[in-house]
């Protein structure tokens, strides 16, 4: 939306020369202006990606152009879908460069494997595009540190999936601890509780006809396909993805670190491993991680990924009470007594509002209205990755707490970044 934003600029411009009425009628226009710019996307793997382009075609003035996936089946089922949810044709594709080419597109969504959340990510800040980016940001901590060097480069709104900060529920909440509801706090306790079977043992087989399975892997290493991988257990294997933790922790995680208060831990610790289920899955089914941070403060966060009993979100626990808080914005307050004192209902999870402060910040050309800007989401994914190399390498990790980054660990920090494919590295 370039031609749009630079005559919106244009207006502004011209106003703020005029007297005060006039600059306040130049601002009028400009708000009008912004709410009926056009907002053109491309939406990236339709798994998750199903729902956000939904989301954001039903959207005011936005105009879901592309729907892309390496599978062609599920590129035109996405077609179907948005048709029988009213919106304009889509045009499905199976290589997302053809979205950062066009020029008419001002966003890329990125709902593809972690492993290609931060590669697509830069990739697009590069082509001008802004871009709403799903939960982990990245698959490694280097790659989270490029996606802020990127948006930070070409000036590009960049909003992590992280939906509940946009939820009304949950701001409330953290407001209230914001003020003092429970007194200082010193604990966030976080979990996540599923009942996940096994993937079994894959063997090697031919890729299907419908599957791009080299652009799939993309910016990873080349592996041999195997037949119980695609397209949800790459969840479970280093290579691609980040296990619970970075599938479901993260979401549990940024709430704990937005209600704390805190950026970068200064230890983390875990254990857990690989209980139930003999496969190949490789990252734990069942873990506990804790994050200790300076002035005396400290997160922990429980996986169990085969057993459902405790369903799970946040509790926070400070000097003066505590606070239970569940994924849809509900939250009680308790004092120092265990007495209930308050509560509040949260609507939903914020996900339509997470789109529209997306959608805002391109209009508006101003990517700090984001809720989850890039660099926030970063801190809270770096939690994930440092808890899943702490459990990897069987350590306690020391970390700069202005950083995160690993002190005096030099086979720690070696997780720090991953190995790519020849070509595919991600450049800022």
């Amino acid at each position: 939306m370039s031609e749009s934003v630079s005559r919106r600029k244009f207006i502004g411009g011209a106003a703020a020369t005029g007297a005060a009425a006039t600059l306040a009628l130049g601002n009028a226009a400009k708000a009008a202006n912004a709410a009926n710019n056009k907002v053109v996307i491309g939406v990236m793997g339709l798994s998750r990606g199903r729902s956000l382009a939904v989301g954001f075609a039903k959207l005011p003035n936005v105009e879901v152009k592309y729907v892309c996936d390496v599978d062609s089946t599920r590129a035109g089922a996405g077609v179907t879908l948005l048709e029988g949810a009213g919106a304009k044709t889509p045009e499905a594709i199976g290589d997302f460069r053809r979205i950062l080419d066009d020029k008419s597109v001002d966003a890329l969504v990125c709902a593809a494997p972690n492993h290609w959340h931060a590669p697509a990510t830069i990739l697009a800040c590069s082509a001008g595009k802004h871009v709403y980016v799903e939960k982990p940001c990245s698959h490694n901590p280097y790659e989270g540190e490029l996606m802020v060097r990127a948006a930070r480069k070409n000036k590009r709104a960049v909003q992590m999936g992280s939906q509940r900060r946009s939820g009304g529920g949950h701001q409330e909440a953290v407001q209230k601890l914001r003020e003092g509801a429970i007194g200082r706090i010193h604990s966030v306790r976080s979990w996540y509780n599923s009942q996940r079977g096994s993937i079994g043992k894959g063997k090697p087989a031919a890729v299907p006809a419908n599957l791009n399975y080299d652009l799939w892997q993309g910016p990873a290493p080349r592996s041999e396909y195997v037949d119980n991988l695609v397209h949800y257990n790459w969840h479970w294997r280093w290579q691609w993805g980040n296990g619970e933790l970075g599938n479901n922790g993260v979401h549990t995680l940024d709430i704990c670190r937005w209600g704390l208060g805190v950026d970068y831990p200064t230890r983390v610790t875990s254990s857990g491993g690989r209980y139930y289920f003999d496969d190949d899955q490789q990252t734990p089914d069942t873990q506990v991680v804790a994050y200790e941070f300076e002035g005396g403060s400290q997160i922990t966060w429980q996986g169990l990924s085969c057993n459902r009993h405790g369903g799970g979100f946040v509790s926070f626990y400070g000097d003066g009470g505590s606070m239970d808080l569940d994924g849809n914005g509900n939250y009680t307050i308790f004092d120092a007594r265990n007495k209930k004192t308050g509560e509040g209902k949260g609507a939903n999870r914020g996900d339509t509002e997470h789109l529209q402060n997306f959608v805002s910040a391109i209009r508006n050309d101003d990517p700090t209205e984001l809720n989850a800007e890039i660099e926030i989401g970063h801190k809270s994914t770096l939690l994930c990755h440092l808890g899943n190399i702490a459990q990897r390498t069987g350590r306690t990790l020391n970390c700069d707490p202005k950083t995160g980054h690993i002190l005096g660990d030099d086979a720690a920090m070696a997780l720090w970044k991953r190995a790519y494919e020849p070509g595919w590295e991600p450049q800022v």
